[in-house]
């Protein structure tokens, strides 16, 4: 990624903004009920802490090693929003952004909401699956997040060209502006770069109204663990569940509230 990427006019030197970085990944975030209940789960599953943020009171950041790693909010219930792990990607303009993706068929769930240090909306594409979108200041120690890639990316669609096609459109991925996200073609699969790092993965063969809502078109957040075990039999022991076919390499999860999420191994990302 552009390491040398420009910095927001504040005097704190360790905040990005995301005019920076448009159209990169650039955060996961948990929307959940009980702030407390989640906290404790990812704690005793991933080995997160946890510190106050301070773009809103419903807002914490989990920590990993001293590497930020995710946010969690507690807004399900004010946003009327289901429980789950949602993406987020840099943009230039919130409203521009929505405005793009409702042009191109994509739906607004959320926002566009102001808060103090940016703009962010959460969205559906026009297959259905929840990304969200953030303009302004990115979280503090954002750059050692990207180097330390915690959280990978994959979006299972109906049709991984046509998805790429959208997003391209709404977030302006393959622009000639330096620093915009690289979309490349690999077989029946797209692979997104930024400054030749694989940042996600779309694959194709989501069904929209399969009744099974792991088989629908959804981006799925997937967190680099040591122990892909040792996380299984932690869920398990704290109200999660583990969807069939898990291994030591990786293993889809679902907290207690119901948001699914992947551990995969260090070793293989």
């Amino acid at each position: 990624m552009n390491r040398d990427a420009t910095r927001d006019a504040t005097p704190r030197s360790d905040v990005i903004s995301s005019h920076a970085v448009v159209g990169a990944p650039c955060w996961v975030s948990l929307t959940a009920r009980d702030q407390q209940a989640a906290e404790d789960f990812y704690r005793a599953v991933l080995g997160w802490r946890f510190r106050e943020a301070s773009l809103m009171d419903r807002f914490r950041i989990a920590y990993a090693d001293g590497v930020p790693v995710a946010g969690i909010a507690a807004v399900a219930s004010m946003w009327q929003m289901a429980v789950a792990w949602t993406p987020y990607f840099a943009v230039d303009s919130a409203d521009e952004a929505v405005a793009r993706a409702q042009e191109r068929g994509g739906t607004t769930a959320v926002g566009p909401i102001g808060f103090p240090p940016g703009r962010a909306a959460v969205l559906a594409d026009r297959d259905g699956a929840v990304f969200g979108i953030w303009e302004g200041r990115l979280v503090a120690g954002w750059e050692t997040w990207r180097r330390a890639a915690p959280a990978f990316l994959r979006l299972h669609t109906r049709n991984a060209f046509d998805a790429a096609m959208f997003y391209g459109e709404v977030l302006e991925w393959a622009t000639s502006e330096p620093g915009r996200i690289e979309v490349h073609y690999d077989g029946d699969e797209v692979v997104l770069r930024s400054d030749g790092d694989v940042v996600a993965r779309i694959h194709s063969g989501a069904v929209e109204a399969a009744p099974d809502p792991t088989v629908r078109p959804h981006w799925q957040v997937h967190f680099a663990v040591d122990d892909v075990d040792a996380c299984v039999r932690a869920a398990l022991a704290h109200g999660g569940t583990v969807q069939e076919g898990a291994s030591s390499r990786e293993a889809v999860l679902r907290d207690p509230d119901g948001a699914q999420f992947t551990v995969a191994s260090r070793k293989e990302q």
